[in-house]
């Protein structure tokens, strides 16, 4: 696949990412999938991965791969960090961190030209952690 060759901006994918614009929930491609068949009813659920795919590829999306689930995807493909909820799966953005300085030490310690590097932070969001403190009061 030749990926430097220009695009024409397909329907189906002006709506995956116009649905993906609206949605702030880092979604599933079933997910999109679902809210994207509301307005075009015949697209399948493999245009909607291939799409996804091919955005992702293009710079125009993120794709956030969580170890043991489903990739879920973003509009904003800007540099943050993500935290995953353990409980409900919940994947919300962290700004404002910089791990510059890490990358640096790691070049130093290992003589390695550090390229990127993958880093979730997991935790209990606050609806699943209010659940479970209403869950140990009873």
């Amino acid at each position: 696949m030749n990926q430097h060759k220009p695009r024409r901006n397909t329907r189906q994918r002006q709506v995956i990412m116009e649905e993906l614009r609206k949605l702030d929930n880092h979604p599933t491609a079933a997910e999109i999938y679902e809210v994207a068949r509301k307005r075009l009813p015949k697209i399948s659920l493999g245009t909607v991965y291939r799409n996804l795919e091919l955005l992702w590829r293009m710079g125009k999306i993120n794709k956030i791969k969580i170890a043991g689930s489903q990739a879920r995807y973003e509009s904003a493909p800007g540099r943050h960090r993500h935290v995953r909820c353990v409980d409900c799966g919940r994947v919300d953005d962290v700004h404002g961190l910089s791990f510059d300085i890490v990358s640096e030490e790691v070049e130093k310690l290992t003589s390695f030209k550090i390229l990127g590097h993958r880093l979730e932070f997991i935790g209990v969001c606050p609806e699943c952690g209010a659940a479970s403190r209403a869950k140990e009061e009873k």
